[in-house]
């Protein structure tokens, strides 16, 4: 059965509008750091207790080289292609329905479950400050579901402003942090994790060669996200060079946050001590200062500022990808209908309903960060192929942002993508078995029903159709 389209009236589309002119380059670098700084603040160390010190900076450092060339060609893409869709919308230009439903459906399970994850880090902040006497997670898991949906459904600018504070917020944070550990730093306590008879193991890499790999899941966790900026194309001021200024300036940012909390963490309390911490920044000062002290707790309580940043701002970006794909039919289309503020007021509120239960249910970040690492390391292969496939198939596209090295940089990006998906079966089986099996079932949902009713005028399909007609021209 071949592939039917239909066109939708022009009611359909007015249902599903964005609020235009929101956000320019600079409030778009802070969604950038604002979906990633909490990756600052909790989860990286979690690497340490896989590959040691040693481990988690190769993983660290192959993972920024993955997202920095990434982030070169999705910032040429998104100048050529700016629609909501993104990642979802560049991958349909290049691969087809079928890779750009995969695409799409791999970023937003990795945009759904990251919240979750993120909400049982505040949790357990919350509960180790014994804030209003709680002894469970779950209230807090509510409490943020409920606040910062309901900031989205209220109004695009108003969330992006509120986002651009809290990240500031939380930049003081770390800000603060790396000053008062720099007196502390030992080099002797990065490798303070005991050698295992793995292979390849040394005091560099305790847990031998496998263990690297394993980190690399971890080492993700510093830039898991960025890759989102482009979804805020349709409510941009200038798409088409708000988006490349935008997401490689967060990337920068980014960047230098990892590389000083990788060095001065660890270096000042030492690897074992944070290896399995919830609270890795706060454990770090108290036990690099023998003791509580007011930085300890000045990085608790603003450190949630950096937790709740990433929190808000990735619930923008599943609530982007679903409206993109409702619009276009790949997914029901009663999700992506906006309300009269200009927010997609069901797609904030189905895939929060169902982080809500997996946090309450799950009650562990590390688990949930697998998952999301597992969805998000899919869509990175799919996205950096895609990049390629443009610039061999299309080389004529308009594009007012070039990447450097062209199809080179993003065949970098790839191969170490391609790794990370690796690595996450070394970590957690059942994580990236759970993750595949929602794919297999969307992918059915997809090639038996949706396939069949994709809306011709949504702008992602107008683009490919705009494509096909010039080809055909040129032929």
């Amino acid at each position: 059965m071949s592939k039917q389209y239909e066109t939708v009236d022009q009611q359909y589309l007015e249902k599903r509008q964005l609020k235009r002119g929101a956000a320019g380059w600079v409030l778009l670098a802070g969604l950038g750091v604002s979906y990633v700084i909490s990756g600052d603040f909790a989860g990286w160390n979690f690497g340490l207790a896989q590959g040691g010190w040693g481990g988690l900076l190769i993983a660290t450092v192959l993972m920024a080289v993955m997202y920095t060339c990434m982030v070169f060609g999705l910032a040429e893409m998104a100048s050529a292609l700016p629609v909501a869709g993104a990642g979802y919308g560049f991958a349909r230009r290049a691969l087809g329905p079928t890779g750009g439903f995969l695409t799409g459906i791999a970023i937003l399970i990795e945009y759904a479950i990251a919240p979750a994850a993120i909400a049982v880090f505040i949790g357990g902040y919350v509960e180790a400050l014994g804030l209003f006497g709680l002894t469970s997670g779950w209230p807090v898991f509510l409490v943020c579901y409920l606040i910062f949906v309901g900031a989205h459904m209220w109004g695009v600018g108003e969330a992006l402003r509120a986002m651009f504070v809290i990240t500031g917020i939380a930049t003081v944070a770390l800000i603060a942090f790396v000053i008062g550990m720099i007196g502390k730093f030992d080099a002797s306590k990065l490798f303070d994790i005991p050698m295992t008879d793995a292979i390849g193991a040394s005091s560099f890499l305790p847990f031998g060669i496998a263990g690297a790999l394993a980190a690399l899941v971890y080492g993700i966790w510093f830039f898991l996200a960025i890759e989102g900026v482009p979804l805020a194309a349709e409510e941009a001021r200038d798409p088409r060079k708000d988006l490349p200024r935008g997401i490689i300036a967060g990337m920068t940012v980014l960047l230098l946050f990892a590389a000083l909390i990788l060095v001065f963490a660890p270096g000042g309390a030492g690897s074992a001590a944070l290896a399995e911490s919830k609270n890795p920044l706060p454990d770090a000062v108290r036990t690099a200062f023998g003791g509580d002290n007011f930085l300890a707790q000045f990085v608790n309580y603003v450190g949630l500022a950096g937790l709740v940043a990433s929190f808000f701002s990735i619930i923008y970006a599943y609530s982007r990808q679903l409206f993109a794909l409702s619009r276009a039919g790949y997914l029901p289309r009663w999700l992506s209908v906006t309300g009269r503020r200009k927010t997609p007021y069901l797609a904030l509120i189905v895939p929060g309903t169902i982080g809500f239960v997996l946090a309450v249910i799950i009650q562990n970040g590390d688990k949930l960060i697998n998952i999301a690492v597992f969805g998000a390391t899919v869509s990175y292969v799919l996205l950096n192929v895609s990049h390629i496939v443009l610039r061999i198939r299309e080389p004529n596209l308009e594009r007012p942002y070039r990447t450097p090295g062209g199809v080179v940089t993003t065949g970098v990006a790839a191969v170490l993508a391609v790794a990370a998906v690796v690595a996450t079966f070394f970590v957690d089986k059942v994580a990236a078995a759970v993750t595949a099996g929602i794919m297999v079932v969307a992918l059915a949902y997809f090639w038996f029903y949706s396939r069949h009713h994709l809306v011709a005028n949504a702008p992602e399909e107008e683009f490919a159709a705009i494509a096909r007609a010039e080809q055909e021209l040129g032929s």
